[in-house]
Parts: structure tokens; sequence; C-alpha cells
């Protein structure tokens, strides 16, 4: 991808999944790249990348939801670099319930999903205001499209984060700033064995049957939502902004 090379870029729930290619995938590019998430192995994801790219990669645990969290990895970013030019907000959380959904439940998704998110944002701007062309990547979903059954929590999250592209698209551009959202169909991550898991299914099972749903009968790599990514990110897509890229195999095309 043009222009990515010295680039500054941070990543929430780069630990693993999607985050993780995503992070690989900027370091490849030439970013360097900070690594945001809550889980104890972020240090490991960036130290494997760090020395399979030989770029700067840095870890922060933390959780998104948090505001002194937030702020102080940010301090920490700031302490190092004047500008930060890519924000990936990638980190979610899974909550699958319809409208029996209580109010703890609809906290936990929405905490990070949404205020999270927004925090997240919030706390880089200063840094991607000073790089001049700054640009956000939002992770969205194909539920952000949809109906789906008992998915009620996740779904109103995944709409609501292609909302906050379209208004911080118009709100950012005076800075030069583009935003934009990624929407994966079904990837083949431990997220969703994960899900399976709670949701009580079998693995193999519902890859078939998902696969089944998507025109190329397959699910997703990790890998090639992260190729979407750094070509939004990149000065291929100078003139993309306020907008949804599909990476879902067709899912919605059906």
């Amino acid at each position: 991808m043009r222009g990515l090379q010295g680039k500054v870029a941070v990543v929430t729930g780069g630990a693993q999944g999607l985050g993780e290619a995503i992070v690989q995938r900027l370091s490849e590019e030439g970013c360097e790249v900070w690594l945001l998430d809550r889980n104890v192995e972020a240090a490991v994801t960036a130290d494997r990348i760090r020395k399979l790219t030989g770029k700067f990669v840095e870890a922060i645990q933390v959780d998104i939801s948090s505001e002194e969290q937030v702020a102080e990895a940010f301090a920490t970013i700031g302490a190092r670099h004047t500008s930060v030019d890519i924000l990936v907000n990638n980190a979610a959380a899974f909550v699958f319930k319809g409208v029996e959904a209580t109010p703890k439940e609809w906290r936990a998704i929405l905490d990070v999903n949404i205020v999270g998110t927004t925090l997240v944002t919030q706390h880089a701007l200063p840094l991607l205001k000073a790089s001049g062309k700054g640009a956000i990547v939002n992770l969205s979903s194909v539920s952000g499209f949809i109906g789906q059954s008992n998915f009620a929590t996740y779904n109103a999250t995944k709409f609501a984060i292609r909302g906050l592209t379209k208004c911080w698209a118009i709100d950012l551009s005076p800075f030069g700033i583009r935003v934009n959202t990624v929407c994966p169909g079904y990837i083949r991550t431990a997220a969703f064995e994960n899900s399976c898991a709670e949701l009580g299914l079998d693995v193999e099972e519902e890859n078939r049957r998902v696969s089944a749903l998507h025109i190329l009968n397959r699910q997703g790599r990790a890998d090639e939502v992260a190729g979407a990514v750094a070509f939004l990110v990149s000065d291929d897509a100078t003139f993309i902004t306020g907008e949804d890229l599909m990476v879902d195999g067709g899912y919605l095309a059906k």
C-alpha cells in the first residue's frame, strides 16, 4: 500500500484474531504500531510481530472502557510520538442476547463497543490532528446491516459503529482525518470459536452452516480483513471517507 512506511498506528484489541492480523499487516507495511488490549498476552503478540517484521511494535495493556486507562495509554504514546497517523478501533465485547438482555449485559457490551471506541478516539484526536491527514477505521460487521435472532445486543452496537463513522467523517474532515468502517462477514478466529462455546454450538458444524451463507462458501481469514484495513488507511484511499467496506465473501449480496 502507498504511503504507509513510517506512519504511526494505534490498534485496539490487537492481541489476537482480527486485531493481531491488522497489527501484523500494518507493521509489514512499515508502520510503527501501538497495540492496545486488556489481554495479558498483548505483550507476547507485540514481541512476536516485532521479531517478524523488525519494526517498532509496542503493547499497552488497557481496558478501553476505562477513561483513566485510555488517557494513560495515549500519554505514553504521546511521550514517544508527536502525532499518530492511523487509529483502528477493533476492540469489541461479545454479548449475544435478544430482547431479554439485562441492563448489566447491555452495559457490558456498550461500555466497550460504543463508549470505549469513543473514548479511544477522543484521546487519540490531538495526535491524529497533529498528523494533518489521519485515518480512522472502525470495525463493524455484516451484523450492522441485518437482524439476527438473539443477537440484538451485538447487532445494535455494530449498527451504532456505522453511525459513528458517518458522523465522525463529517466532524473530522476539517482536520484532514478520514473515517471509514470495515464490515467483515464470518471470520474464522478465536472469537468465532469462543462465541460457539458461549452459545453451546459445535464449532465445525457452525463453521459449515455459516460458510454456506457466503457466496464464496467459506468463512473469511483474518489477513483478508487486515488487507482491507491497510487499504483504507493508505494513500490509495485518500478520497474515501464515511464509507462501509464490506469484507463478507458476498454474504449481503444474496
